[in-house]
């Protein structure tokens, strides 16, 4: 599907379309026009792609790809900016990302993406309800985008502080493998999104330098802004990530803690009743000459014995603060 905004920067009016009104655009030096491609045939995506707007056939590569690190490439009349997105449905850290390409151009601002983009759709929803001022230009729309995307990323890190203090709570409470489990996927997940930072935070910081010829003063200072905000969850991403070790070391001492003490107590029991067993073990023979099977109250003075050696060894254990 290509959707397509074309807009006269002359009368300052909008026409909303397909594909068609591509080659109005190209007829007309005075139009800006904004293409969202998605789900699109690559062969014809990229024959359209060079064709009209002349774009680099090894960016047009880049774009299509599945997975692609993100990046920036400039050109002489245009940049290539290649960032991920979250997915459509993220409702936690186990996310999923979506691939975004723009080419922006003082003429044209081309977005592409293989799946739905929530924060594409979004600002394509503000430009229609008037709240994104496309006449401030190509840069301007992208930055409200990036914006979009960041500020999703942002609801999706922060939530992770009152999830990691329920498990903290949980690992005290109630410690068990299928946690132990979940924070393994934090962790790993994390990770995901910490390298996904690093990179938007340098092409961020890319964008918001003064070398841009058709990025303003002001929307440099947008960059910035998303420069900033993504350098915060970088920060953000580290910090959970060094929560989650925490956690899972503290796993695993809570659980070698309970299991010291559970071996604890059976060592107690183990070593009171050796002595009970032995005795036992020796008066339970089947010799007939045993001297004291002839004594009238040798049971009880061998019970006397057992529960004085049992009571012996109980004091002597919580004397040491074995119990």
């Amino acid at each position: 599907m290509i959707r397509t905004l074309l807009y006269d920067r002359k009368t300052g009016e909008s026409r909303w379309g397909d594909a068609g009104l591509i080659a109005e655009w190209t007829e007309n030096p005075d139009l800006w026009i904004w293409a969202d491609f998605s789900g699109e045939d690559p062969g014809e995506e990229s024959r359209l792609l060079q064709d009209a707007f002349s774009l680099h056939p090894l960016v047009i590569a880049d774009a299509q790809r599945d997975r692609h690190p993100p990046k920036l490439e400039r050109f002489d009349e245009y940049f290539f900016l290649l960032i991920n997105g979250l997915g459509v449905t993220t409702p936690d850290v186990d996310y999923q990302t979506n691939q975004l390409a723009f080419f922006v151009s003082e003429r044209f601002l081309l977005t592409r993406r293989k799946d739905a983009s929530v924060s594409i759709d979004a600002v394509w929803g503000e430009v229609g309800d008037g709240k994104t001022d496309v006449a401030r230009g190509s840069a301007h729309v992208l930055y409200r985008i990036i914006r979009r995307v960041t500020d999703r990323y942002t609801h999706l890190i922060e939530g992770l502080e009152r999830k990691l203090d329920v498990m903290e709570d949980e690992m005290f409470e109630n410690p068990r493998d299928a946690l132990l489990e979940e924070l393994l996927g934090f962790g790993r997940n994390l990770k995901r999104a910490q390298r996904i930072f690093n990179y938007h935070h340098g092409v961020f910081a890319q964008l918001a330098r003064k070398d841009h010829p058709f990025i303003g003063k002001q929307e440099r200072h947008e960059f910035i802004d998303a420069f900033e905000h993504t350098e915060r969850l970088a920060s953000l991403t580290t910090l959970y990530r060094d929560l989650t070790d925490d956690l899972m070391n503290g796993y695993i001492s809570v659980t070698s803690h309970r299991l010291n003490q559970i071996m604890k107590v059976l060592t107690v029991v183990t070593v009171i009743f050796l002595p009970l067993t032995l005795m036992v073990g020796i008066y339970g023979m089947n010799f007939e000459y045993i001297p004291e099977l002839k004594i009238k109250y040798a049971y009880f003075v061998m019970l006397g014995v057992m529960a004085t050696i049992a009571g012996v060894l109980l004091l002597l254990f919580r004397k040491m603060r074995w119990i």
